[in-house]
């Protein structure tokens, strides 16, 4: 009986499969282009913002790994020094 009425129901869906997986595998598709956009537009405006931390380019900033800056050293190259009051610009020899 049970299998007589899913023979029946395969039989009636079938007409409707396809459109119904094409619809889905293209959804599919377009989420994973979407989602790859998402990430790729996320990282980029990471990265502006990271870049805009001007502690390189500061006259007390050391590259010492252990003392990277002595005026701030708890903010330095981090998002806290973007706006930094005590930066200044490394004077070019």
């Amino acid at each position: 009986m049970l299998f007589n009425f899913l023979a029946h129901l395969i039989i009636w869906f079938r007409p409707f499969l396809v459109p119904i997986c094409f619809v889905v595998a293209w959804s599919l598709v377009l989420m994973l282009v979407w989602r790859v956009f998402a990430a790729t537009r996320d990282a980029v405006n990471q990265a502006k913002h990271m870049h805009q931390i001007p502690c390189p380019d500061c006259q007390f900033f050391t590259g010492d790994y252990n003392l990277k800056c002595p005026v701030h050293p708890m903010s330095a190259l981090s998002e806290d020094a973007i706006d930094c009051p005590d930066y200044f610009e490394k004077p070019w020899n």
